[in-house]
């Protein structure tokens, strides 16, 4: 079993910055799972914005957030970053870390097997 807990949300003005985290814990190390974010504005469907290799890799991005968003982590602190810049009206919604067993990155919500409790994030014009 995984925990994940998500913080770092908040409001911040349009252009501004937010480093959402993402603490895991569980039994054993977290090398054979794939992390990702995920976000869900009211009404819509939850969506992928970034995925990675805990070990390694690749990482992936949904086009909307290419270029401005950042997925890392922080290995001795089991954590998982999400660095948003340039955040943009269309952004806000609450943001999930999420974890499954595997190698690849999938997009779809119904792939990932562990979820965080989710963080709001809140963008002023």
């Amino acid at each position: 079993q995984v925990q994940l807990v998500e913080s770092g949300g908040g409001l911040v003005q349009a252009g501004g910055s937010l480093r959402l985290s993402c603490v895991a814990s569980g039994r054993g190390t977290f090398d054979n799972y794939v992390m990702g974010w995920f976000r869900q504005a009211p009404g819509m469907e939850r969506e992928f914005v970034a995925g990675r290799r805990w070990s390694g890799g690749n990482t992936v991005y949904a086009d909307s957030v290419k270029g401005r968003f950042t997925i890392s982590r922080e290995n001795n602190k089991n954590t998982l970053y999400l660095q948003m810049n340039r955040l943009q009206p269309e952004d806000p919604a609450v943001y999930y870390c999420t974890a499954r067993i595997g190698l690849g990155v999938p997009s779809t919500p119904s792939d990932f097997e562990f979820w965080g409790q989710g963080t709001q994030v809140t963008v002023s014009s």
